[in-house]
This record gives C-alpha cells, sequence and structure tokens, in this order.
C-alpha cells in the first residue's frame, strides 16, 4: 500500500513544501493539495518547489476540475512540472465542489468531466487532442506521462471512473462503502473492455493518531461536512432511498441546514455540528496506531492501493512521524 498526504495550500507556501518534505522521509510517496483558486493559494506554483526539495514525491491536486482552467493550460502545466522534474505529476479531477461554488458556478457536469479527461491525458504526455473542434498538441513535450485520477461517489461518477480514468479516488474509510464503490468502479472497468486492475485505488480521509478521542474527532468532523456536500447532491439528483446510493452514505445529512466554504476543510467548521461522532468515526482513521493499522488492512484487502492522510488538524506533524515509523514500515 502507498501513502500520501493532503493539504490547503495556505501560506505560507513554504510549510506547505517543509510538510511535504517531511512526508518524503517518513516514506509517503504522494504529496496531493486542494485546489481551489479564491480560498487558498495557486497549488501549481507550490507543486514547482516541492518537487524542487524532494526526489521521488510524486504531487498532484486533490482535485483540480475542468471549469477553473482551460484544458490545454493545464495539460501543459502538468507537462511543464513533468519535463522539470522528471514525470512526477498525477491529475486528481473531478466535477469541481467548493473551486466552483466560490465562483459563483455550478459543478461540472459529467459529460464534460469525461472529455476533459482524454483531452488533458492526451495533451500532457504529447498527443493530439480536440478541444471545440480545434485539434492541438504541445510540439515540446518528450515522453510525457500524467496519470489521471478521478473523484466520485454517485453510480454515474463512479462508472465514468472506471471507464475512462488510470485512478479513482474515494474520500472517505469506511469499509462497507469503499467496497460498494470499488466494486462499481471495477465493474465499469470491465465492462469498459478494460482490465479493472489497471485503475488504481486511493482511499483518502483524515488520520489523527492518539487517545483522546473526543478531542480526535472535533478535529476531524469538518470532514463529515465536506462528503456531505456531494452526499446532497446525490441526494438532490436520486432521492433520499434511491437503490442507487447507499443509505449508510447519505442518512447522516438530514440535519444539515447550510455551508460555508470560508470554513471549508478546517478543523472547528461550525456547519459541522450535524455530523455525529458515528459518521466521523467511520469515515476517518482514529485512535492509536493499532487502530489505524486495524483499518488500513481492511481497505487493503477490498483493493485499496493508496491510502491517502488528509492532515487538516492541530497535528500535522505528529501524524506524519507516526505514520513514518510505525504505519507505512507495516503496509508498504
Amino acid at each position: 500500500m502507498d501513502f500520501g498526504l493532503v493539504l490547503q495550500t495556505d501560506p505560507p507556501a513554504s510549510e506547505v513544501v517543509g510538510l511535504m518534505r517531511r512526508a518524503e522521509r517518513n516514506g509517503f510517496h504522494y504529496g496531493w493539495t486542494f485546489d481551489s483558486s479564491v480560498l487558498w493559494q495557486e497549488p501549481f506554483v507550490i507543486y514547482s518547489r516541492i518537487l524542487e526539495h524532494t526526489t521521488r514525491l510524486t504531487v498532484g491536486p486533490m482535485v483540480t476540475n475542468p471549469g477553473t482552467r482551460t484544458w490545454e493550460v493545464t495539460a501543459s502545466t502538468f507537462a511543464t512540472l513533468n519535463d522539470m522534474y522528471g514525470n512526477r505529476t498525477v491529475c486528481g479531477i473531478g466535477r469541481g465542489d467548493s473551486a466552483m461554488r466560490v465562483a459563483g458556478r455550478k459543478p461540472n457536469t459529467l459529460a464534460r468531466l469525461a472529455e476533459a479527461i482524454d483531452v488533458i491525458r492526451d495533451l500532457a504526455e504529447g498527443r493530439e487532442a480536440d478541444i471545440g473542434g480545434q485539434r492541438l498538441r504541445l510540439p515540446w513535450v518528450r515522453d510525457g506521462k500524467l496519470p489521471v485520477w478521478m473523484a466520485a461517489y454517485g453510480p454515474k461518477a463512479l462508472a465514468l471512473a472506471g471507464q475512462k480514468a488510470d485512478g479513482f479516488i474515494l474520500q472517505l474509510a469506511d469499509p462497507y462503502l469503499t467496497q460498494w464503490m470499488v466494486k462499481a468502479v471495477r465493474d465499469a472497468a470491465a465492462d469498459a473492455g478494460r482490465d479493472p486492475a489497471d485503475v488504481k485505488i486511493c482511499v483518502a480521509a483524515p488520520a489523527y493518531v492518539g487517545d483522546d478521542l473526543a478531542h480526535a474527532r472535533e478535529q476531524c468532523r469538518w470532514f463529515g461536512g465536506m462528503v456531505g456536500n456531494h452526499v446532497a447532491d446525490l441526494v438532490t439528483r436520486y432521492g433520499e432511498h434511491s437503490s442507487m446510493v447507499p443509505e449508510a452514505l447519505t442518512a447522516y445529512i438530514k440535519a444539515r441546514k447550510g455551508y460555508d466554504y470560508s470554513h471549508h476543510g478546517r478543523a472547528g467548521n461550525p456547519d459541522t455540528a450535524f455530523v455525529p461522532d458515528e459518521i466521523v468515526d467511520r469515515f476517518c482513521l482514529l485512535g492509536p496506531v493499532e487502530a489505524h493499522l486495524e483499518r488500513l488492512g481492511e481497505l487493503r484487502e477490498l483493493g485499496v492501493d493508496q491510502f491517502a492522510v488528509y492532515a487538516m488538524h492541530d497535528a500535522r506533524e505528529d501524524v506524519i512521524d507516526a505514520y513514518g515509523a510505525s504505519v507505512i514500515p507495516a503496509l508498504s
């Protein structure tokens, strides 16, 4: 099992770079960041510094979207980083939540996302692609490689991930839901004539190591609120009791009243009081090292290739070091 670290690009950028260097020293292989241009600093600028100051870390957004940047600019940015530092980027992509909604726009359609996945990958790897009827190619790309991993929850998005993506990003660590969603992705890959094993599986969730569960829950409760944004979209689309979406995912948002993106992804988010302890415990990894090893062992048995640690809490260095000392050696 591989391990990644997920951060927001809050200033100072030097702190983000320092935490990524710390992660690499502790055996992490991936460095991910949020990508929402209004809420945080520009991640692609920071990726250049991370890549310069690390030797093997693969970096990328968790996740970008096809609406806030033109596709040829996204592809060219990845291709430039790869040319400078040796194919060490990954494109995590989705419909767009905070980046689109903070700018007053709706998340992208799945049709637009499907087209963007192909175009961005083709351009970044040196192939010609069609954008709105215009054939384009980046003539300077040589031996470029850009895996595109897609974030998804709903049935149609899961199917798209299986059909087109190099990897699937699931932003929660509940084994029951992971099993259900991984099966949906792999079934879709098989139906599309792909080898399901070719689709990498990444589970991303907050991890907090320690014995004070009450404190850990309060530091990570924001995550249930963030996931709730996507779940609310699914309920709107499919209905509260749809057979297409597990009730284990949707039931907890009944008390949800709204969401302020100024607190997005942050400990102490006041809009996440509706998230019960049970959801925090199911969606996140909390407790002593042994509890983390047990849950990660379950996820590995379900086919998860990477666990990415959301470290938006008051113990970022501690969780990086604890994983490096006790978790990564046991599971990598």
